[in-house]
């Protein structure tokens, strides 16, 4: 094979983005053949390929080596499995499933089926800053890790954002909130970057500045296997909103705001400064620092293109969907213990929490307003 043919499943907003820079030849070595969407109305701007209004369909077709899956959340689940056990390369928008249990299925279908690509939409990671940020986490430069603190509250969504699909900010539809839709690419920085805590502690506010059911506010305290202590704040419901992370290490203070990264740095690590000077109100010497960082993101772009690379290539993945799970985890670690009001030790039973959700269905009265058709740029929403 000297070209991948890929066919993208969902063709709403993102799953167009997805199309239109596939079909302007972004990409190299592939090219857009098929497109699908139960939405036969969102197959007319597709006419100069194949379409489909049924996903089993495009994949058996024999036109598509590969898919990238971008409808709402539940059928990544349903929709990448039949991919991979018909033998087509799988790219799944974000989160790749809705809980842990159906992202365990999603990662034992690709334990079968092993020489296929697995990728999911975690464009994040292209970012220079945050290549820099892991780059320097990992230098050990900042030392032991003390404390983590992400407030990430400029995902701001209007009412009109939210009827703008059946689907959107319902259990049955979505699965959650904005732990499920937005958040899931800071999750996947939390867990790419300093790991996955030992214990969550969530507080949600469910429909606190929106008419939904699910959450739209969200403060989280988490504790780390070494002792260290994070804060998680999020919410689709404040402008101006902010994005700013604070990272406290035996060494330091790493920032990151406004697209800056900044070190504060102790002259002598905090504990050694603390067990040896006499002074009683001392705190050790500082260098400010600004660390620079160069290039250009990848963004989506960049993450389809490393899938056809290791498709064709066998080049390592930026985001393995595997570890697709952390994310879901965390968030689904953040509702269950608003559901239970209580701690939760991790990892999460899938099970218990699968359940839970189920209930959450089972018991909804919640009725969506009219669904009202926007014809906005998605591409203003990537930040």
């Amino acid at each position: 094979m000297d070209k991948v043919r890929i066919g993208v499943i969902g063709v709403g907003g993102m799953g167009s983005h997805h199309a239109n820079y596939l079909k302007a030849g972004e990409i190299r070595r592939c090219e857009l053949t098929a497109v699908c969407d139960v939405d036969e109305s969102k197959l007319d701007r597709h006419t100069d390929v194949k379409t489909f209004v049924d996903s089993a369909e495009l994949i058996r077709s024999g036109l598509v080596d590969a898919v990238i899956i971008a409808t709402p959340h539940y059928f990544h689940t349903t929709i990448g499995v039949d991919a991979m056990q018909q033998g087509i390369h799988v790219l799944t928008e974000k989160p790749i499933s809705v809980h842990k249990a159906d992202c365990e299925r999603m990662i034992a279908a690709h334990k079968a089926n092993p020489k296929l690509v697995f990728s999911a939409m975690f464009q994040m990671r292209t970012e220079p800053l945050w290549q820099k940020v892991k780059q320097f986490l990992g230098s050990g430069e900042l030392g032991e890790i003390t404390r983590i603190a992400w407030i990430v509250t400029d995902w701001f969504r209007t009412e009109a954002y939210y009827a703008s699909g059946g689907w959107r900010a319902t259990w049955s539809g979505e699965g959650g909130g904005v732990l499920m839709n937005q958040c899931p690419h800071n999750l996947d920085m939390m867990q790419w970057l300093f790991g996955m805590p030992s214990r969550v502690r969530g507080f949600l506010g469910f429909g606190v500045k929106h008419d939904i059911e699910v959450e739209d506010q969200v403060t989280t305290y988490l504790e780390y296997p070494n002792g260290a202590t994070g804060v998680f704040i999020t919410t689709t419901g404040e402008a101006p909103g902010t994005n700013r992370l604070e990272v406290a290490g035996e060494r330091g203070k790493l920032l990151i705001e406004g697209g800056k990264i900044s070190f504060i740095r102790n002259e002598i690590p905090m504990t050694e400064f603390s067990r040896t000077t006499n002074q009683g109100f001392a705190t050790p010497a500082r260098w400010n620092i600004e660390i620079p960082y160069g290039g250009r993101a990848g963004q989506h772009q960049g993450i389809t293109q490393n899938f056809v690379d290791a498709i064709l290539d066998g080049t390592p993945l930026i985001a393995p969907a595997e570890e697709g799970i952390k994310s879901v985890e965390l968030a689904n670690s953040m509702l269950y213990s608003q559901l239970t009001n209580e701690v939760v030790a991790l990892p999460l039973d899938s099970a218990d929490f699968e359940a839970a959700l189920k209930k959450l269905i089972a018991d909804s009265k919640f009725v969506k307003k009219t669904a009202v058709e926007r014809n906005e740029d998605i591409t203003t929403s990537f930040k």
